[in-house]
């Protein structure tokens, strides 16, 4: 683990979600952990990945963080002061230092609003005195920092690609100069070329810029790429938590194990070859989660004691925190026991 400072300490954030299955005349709650007694660090000019299926908790934990939904318990300390504590006015002032990219680079920007406009929103609402020169000639430099053109200003987001729109999403988020920022699921809804450009150019960002960054993402070959350690999510839980090497080239958490086994060599020979156990069934409804530990129904390594208690993520002696009571068992190269999963 690294000996960096952290600039954000969560400790267990919990988000519930209160349901309603009933019908017209009869109610039946149920409550949904979205997230659950999740805790983690970011540290300075750090990047995290967040992974995990869809469903497991990863875009709610970042809004969580952010304070666009209220969770139940916990604490997210940002540069030790404690953000859930803080009103609305604080928090409006905190949100300069902490940014978010969306997923969704079209859906994101304001069709009626020009590219300038777009990027300028930011310096309006934290920086009220900055001057209409001022603010141009920032904005136009950040649309060249990000691969775009300064002329391009007074264009409509309709008049860009996806990939742009996503570089303009980016200048955005960054014009504050903020310290952390936030990216969920920047790359999903672009093609896998356009993919690798972003990916490079938040890298090449976060090193220039000195930025903090959580990147949360599906594709572990992306997470892998631009991150230096990884969280590994499933069913509002982390899992594993390790820096990239170790995570890739020794998962020690089954689901870890199973979803590094899911992406594909490029190799077409080495990839039917390659011996693989994959994930069977899908993830159990965050209404009735299993007892014990959460993975056990999916897990071909499960045994009765796995029903029993919940696992706590356990720190191991490299600085790895994993949540397996048969963490060390896998280790020593155990075998899946039911043939199902072979």
């Amino acid at each position: 683990m690294s000996a960096r400072r952290p600039v954000l300490e969560v400790r267990d954030l919990s988000v519930h979600f209160r349901v309603d299955t009933g019908g017209v005349f009869r109610h039946n709650y149920h409550t949904i952990k979205a997230v659950d007694r999740v805790s983690f660090d970011v540290n300075a000019a750090e990047t995290l990945g967040i992974v995990g299926e869809s469903g497991c908790g990863k875009s709610t934990l970042a809004r969580a963080i952010l304070g666009l939904v209220r969770p139940q318990d916990g604490r997210v300390a940002w540069l030790g002061e404690n953000l859930l504590d803080l009103d609305e006015e604080r928090m409006r002032g905190k949100r300069r230092e902490i940014q978010m990219i969306f997923q969704d680079p079209s859906g994101s920007l304001d069709p009626r609003m020009t590219v300038g406009d777009i990027v300028a929103e930011p310096l309006k609402t934290f920086f009220p005195s900055m001057s209409r020169l001022q603010i141009r000639e920032r904005v136009q430099g950040m649309l060249k920092l990000v691969g775009l053109l300064p002329e391009q200003i007074n264009r409509y987001p309709h008049e860009f690609s996806g990939g742009q729109c996503q570089r303009i999403g980016i200048a955005r988020a960054l014009v504050v100069n903020p310290r952390l920022v936030v990216c969920d699921e920047p790359v999903s809804a672009l093609d896998v070329s356009i993919q690798a450009q972003i990916v490079n150019l938040l890298k090449d960002l976060q090193k220039k810029l000195q930025l903090s960054l959580i990147f949360i993402a599906h594709d572990l070959s992306v997470v892998r790429h631009v991150s230096d350690r990884v969280l590994v999510m499933y069913l509002g839980q982390v899992v594993e938590v390790a820096d990239r090497d170790s995570i890739y080239l020794n998962p020690r958490h089954p689901y870890t194990r199973a979803l590094i086994e899911s992406v594909p060599i490029p190799d077409p020979v080495k990839e039917r070859e390659r011996a693989r156990r994959s994930l069977k069934g899908d993830m159990p409804s965050p209404m009735n989660p299993p007892s014990g530990c959460v993975f056990r129904t999916r897990c071909p390594y499960a045994i009765d004691a796995c029903a029993d208690q919940r696992p706590g993520l356990e720190t191991l002696d490299s600085g790895r925190l994993v949540a397996c009571i048969r963490h060390r068992e896998l280790a020593d190269g155990l075998e899946a026991p039911d043939p199902e999963f072979a």
